[in-house]
């Protein structure tokens, strides 16, 4: 099975950030998206503790697929270093984990799955 993962990418916007996951859902860089907000987020730059609401989404895709949607986000996104990270997904519902790697692009049966 090809390596998947989840992507998380906050932003100061939550409706920012709902528009800019579509766009990465209609191009096929993940699967699916899940927005969350309001995000207490709490964190240090440049010296400073800032406390601010932010939405926060969760992304699956495909693991060769990151590089891609970081260089997609650091050209659109409004912080100057967006907070995106990503974990793998070791295991799950055989049939969603075909359906996340087809819908990005990964050729794949169900059969594929059970490899994993």
């Amino acid at each position: 099975m090809t390596e998947l993962c989840e992507v998380v990418i906050t932003a100061p916007d939550p409706a920012w950030l709902r528009s800019f996951t579509r766009e990465l859902v209609d191009q096929r860089l993940c699967s699916s998206v899940h927005n969350f907000a309001p995000v207490h987020s709490i964190y240090r730059w440049q010296g400073e503790v800032h406390e601010r609401t932010e939405g926060r989404a969760s992304l699956h895709t495909r693991r060769a697929l990151v590089a891609e949607i970081v260089q997609y986000a650091k050209e659109r996104h409004p912080y100057q270093v967006p907070g995106i990270s990503a974990r793998p997904i070791y295991d799950g519902n055989p049939e969603y984990l075909a359906w996340i790697a087809a819908e990005t692009g990964q050729s794949t049966s169900l059969a594929d799955a059970d490899d994993s």
